[in-house]
């Protein structure tokens, strides 16, 4: 597989004042490369639009030259041991566990490897274990995926030496197995054995590919008839790590899934907190990656006088460059605007690498004649995917990191390289709204989901309004309750996306950078979580739709994820003329608002939220404009569809399937202005800014700013 020339990556997305960010990079010139800092205004490629536009920021970091060095990654996750197992076997040796294979691949896959030891499947389904002094066992029969099996080895000086392998529905019936090479006669031949290695579970020692797709639960080593190492897979859950009272702890690399159904598993309980021993078993992946471990390159302490916002640091070398973003954010406590933007950071790494099932190499024309950012993550998959991406054994991708290259989280990288429009997505999509608040001079803050969920309320406290970006999709528990404070505490609350608000996240305490998702039962998804596997493995809290766990996007916005579909879009028409809400229109006469915008040519389309009265805890709100599918080009969402025929609106699914532009107040003087469309920032830069939407925004901004 081939690596990009260079590319890099920082150990955080985010930083105060006073904090240090580190970058890593790999760099396959033979020269020096560069490191040059900028200030990221716009991240639309598109030469019809804004452009790329950057600021020069070297005040706050010299332009740099540093060696370049290529660093590798592994994919592939698995357990090992904090340090040696070590064991001076005189008669007796006995390996068992429980294994669970997901796929059969063309090359072997490690079950376990201990010094010369090592145990794997190949790709017929045999499994095969090399034993010290040259033994070789096979199993005569071969394991089906998805099935559980039980897996022991026996050495002994007796010369009964034996791989018993047993399917879980049939335990009293052994495989068999076969054995290679000279018998085992007697202590002199094959013991004593002595051991003094690391274990790896799941995978080899050797290079990959060989780590093992699926399940395993149970392993333990006796020598001599005594226990020299177990590992209960059900205790610490929630741990990167596997904590044991006999034998040394094992660290999990790559983030290997936990909380997932074991062989006892019988559908009796669906929560692992409550029935561990069901949930005894940890599942690996060839393909998992979510730290790549380089060693760092340079850093950059953020200067107290540094201004709150987007920069870029760009590295090139030999005319190859990458281009890493990261966000600027106040001293806690210590604003500078009285507008703050929330940059959906949680989004942008779940999506991290999307690789989407309709690239095609014709796009790759766009982005030369664009001078757009060159990789796509389909093109270089073994970097590690996204969460709407699948596993080499088909099992959905549940967690996510940026702690490696993230080639969609670029300025001018095009999500939607087919689109007639500029066909951007998160971090470049909201491009056009950071463009447009500096196109109009009005002062901001950058706050992202990371401070929002480590201070709570205070990230956010004292600003006179908050706006989100274009699709704030994915939160925790903490980053709801934060915005349901501020809004309920009198503070304004500006919803510019669609989406949002929608499925529920957990970040790991050990690793605040680590995400997971649990896409459980309903909602638009790219994969569905097996029954069983609902809760997350990081909190023990039930995973999926917000909307499942009681706390629709209605409560906070008032609308919430009605219709999805293709990159395309329509206009808004005014609903409301009552004069109380003149000022959110003033210097508009047009009744049709946004036929037109760089993403999908309007700003009410892709996904679209709506009101439902049903959900939003009966408050008082005003519904100012609407947009209509009179070209029936989108479907309601999974989780408004009752039958073929039915949904849970009750009415005609045509009715339902648009987008409400609403406004409403809080007891305490809060106020909440949604537009229920992710595409609606794309049409702020239109005409260079002059536009209907571009006016209404900014008196909206106005209003809760200053009004």
């Amino acid at each position: 597989m081939q690596d990009v020339f260079i590319a890099g990556y920082s150990d955080k997305l985010s930083a105060r004042p006073g904090e240090t960010i580190t970058f890593s990079v790999s760099s396959k010139a033979t020269s020096d490369f560069t490191a040059t800092l900028y200030r990221s205004i716009s991240a639309d490629p598109n030469p019809k639009g804004p452009g790329i536009v950057e600021e020069d920021a070297s005040r706050y970091f010299k332009p740099a030259s540093f060696a370049s060095r290529y660093q590798s990654f592994t994919p592939g996750s698995f357990a090992q041991s904090a340090s040696d197992l070590r064991a001076n076997i005189e008669s007796d040796l006995v390996i068992k566990f429980w294994f669970m294979p997901t796929i059969l691949l063309a090359h072997d896959q490690t079950l376990l490897s201990w010094g010369d030891i090592s145990i794997s499947l190949d790709q017929q389904g045999i499994i095969t274990a090399k034993l010290a002094n040259g033994i070789l066992l096979s199993s005569t029969s071969s394991v089906k995926i998805h099935n559980w099996y039980s897996l022991e080895i026996k050495l002994s000086a007796s010369g009964a030496t034996t791989l018993g392998l047993q399917h879980l529905a049939n335990l009293e019936t052994c495989l068999g197995a076969t054995k290679e090479g000279d018998p085992v006669t007697g202590k002199g031949e094959l013991f004593p054995i002595s051991i003094k290695a690391p274990i790896r579970i799941a995978a080899s020692f050797r290079d990959a590919p060989s780590c093992f797709n699926g399940k395993i639960e149970a392993p333990e080593i006796l020598a001599d008839g005594k226990l020299i190492a177990k590992w209960d897979f059900s205790n610490g859950i929630s741990s990167l790590s596997v904590k044991t009272k006999t034998g040394p702890d094992l660290f999990l690399k790559n983030a290997p899934t936990r909380g997932v159904t074991g062989r006892k598993w019988d559908a009796t309980e669906f929560c692992w907190r409550h029935k561990p021993e069901h949930y005894a078993a940890i599942a690996f992946h060839d393909d998992d990656i979510y730290d790549f471990d380089w060693d760092s390159d340079f850093e950059l302490k953020i200067p107290n006088d540094m201004p709150s916002g987007i920069y870029v640091m760009r590295i090139a070398a030999d005319g190859h460059y990458d281009a890493m973003p990261f966000f600027v954010c106040p001293t806690l406590g210590k604003r500078q605007a009285n507008l703050c933007v929330l940059i959906s950071t949680f989004t942008y790494t779940i999506y991290g690498n999307h690789a989407r099932p309709d690239f095609a190499p014709s796009w790759l024309e766009r982005i030369t004649a664009w001078n757009a950012y060159p990789h796509n993550p389909s093109r270089f998959k073994h970097y590690g995917l996204s969460t709407y991406n699948n596993h080499t054994d088909g099992s959905g991708i549940c967690h996510a990191s940026h702690k490696r290259v993230l080639f969609n989280l670029r300025p001018g990288y095009s999500t939607f390289g087919q689109s007639t429009c500029s066909g951007l997505r998160h971090f470049q999509a909201d491009s056009h709204l950071i463009s447009w608040l500096h196109n109009q001079q009005i002062d901001y803050d950058i706050i992202t989901d990371d401070e929002l969920d480590r201070d709570g309320l205070a990230a956010i406290a004292g600003y006179k309004a908050v706006m989100t970006g274009t699709h704030p999709e994915y939160h925790t528990r903490k980053t709801l309750d934060a915005l349901e404070e501020y809004r309920d505490s009198g503070g304004g609350l500006i919803y510019l996306g669609g989406n949002g608000f929608y499925w529920r996240i957990a970040r790991h305490e050990e690793d605040e950078s680590l995400l997971e998702i649990r896409r459980s039962e309903d909602g638009i998804r790219a994969w569905a979580a097996e029954p069983g596997e609902y809760y997350n493995a990081f909190d023990g809290n039930y995973g999926g739709l917000w909307r499942r766990n009681g706390r629709p996007p209605q409560q906070l916005v008032g609308i919430g994820f009605t219709a999805q579909g293709n990159f395309v879009s329509m206009p808004y028409h005014r609903t409301c003329f009552d004069s109380e809400f003149d000022w959110v229109f003033e210097g508009i006469e047009d009744k049709i608002i946004g036929d037109f915008g760089f993403s999908g040519h309007g700003a009410a389309g892709f996904e679209l939220d709506r009101r439902d009265e049903k959900l939003d805890q009966g408050m008082k709100i005003t519904t100012l404009a609407q947009s209509f599918d009179e070209k029936n080009q989108f479907v309601l969402v999974p989780e408004e569809v009752l039958t073929h025929l039915t949904n849970l609106s009750g009415g005609p699914e045509a009715d339902v399937k648009r987008a409400d532009m609403v406004y409403f107040k809080t007891a305490k003087g809060g106020q909440v202005f949604a537009t229920g469309s992710i595409t609606f920032c794309g049409s702020l830069p239109w005409n260079e800014y002059d536009n209907n939407i571009s006016t209404l925004l900014g008196n909206v901004v106005h209003k809760f700013t200053k009004g």
